[in-house]
């Protein structure tokens, strides 16, 4: 059997136990960092063809009142989509799947729910910080 080769990793050897088939897998570290005498690397010390995970950074100019209000706005267009969806069920049976709607049903209320967690946290959280002072 060929011993994979990971490079500056180390090597992956399988050991097979007698008879069984099973075994332990074994690993043959090379690099000084796996046993603490090295200095720390990033990724890019091991990849230097790769760029880094990180290389640009994202400047954002939403407020925490921004995010919260798309999300709210989010969860208003569900529950309109929902509406919409039951009204052609009732008018129209026909030209509407049914699996269609209970999908809209089940995503609609989670995110419901999902929102009314979020404002109840908030709440407890603001009404936490305003009793501590």
């Amino acid at each position: 059997m060929k011993v994979p080769d990971f490079g500056t990793f180390g090597t992956l050897k399988l050991d097979p136990a007698p008879g069984t088939g099973f075994g332990s897998l074994k690993i043959s570290r090379k690099a000084e960092g796996h046993f603490g005498t090295g200095p720390v690397q990033g990724y890019s010390a091991i990849k230097p063809d790769l760029p880094p995970i990180h290389s640009e950074k994202v400047e954002s100019k939403a407020s925490f009142q921004d995010y919260l209000l798309e999300a709210m706005k989010s969860v208003n267009a569900q529950q309109l989509e929902v509406s919409d969806l039951t009204q052609k069920v009732i008018t129209d049976p026909d030209d509407i799947n049914v699996a269609q709607v209970t999908t809209a049903m089940a995503k609609a209320r989670m995110s419901l729910n999902l929102a009314q967690n979020v404002i109840d946290r908030l709440l407890s959280g603001w009404n936490e910080i305003t009793t501590t002072r």
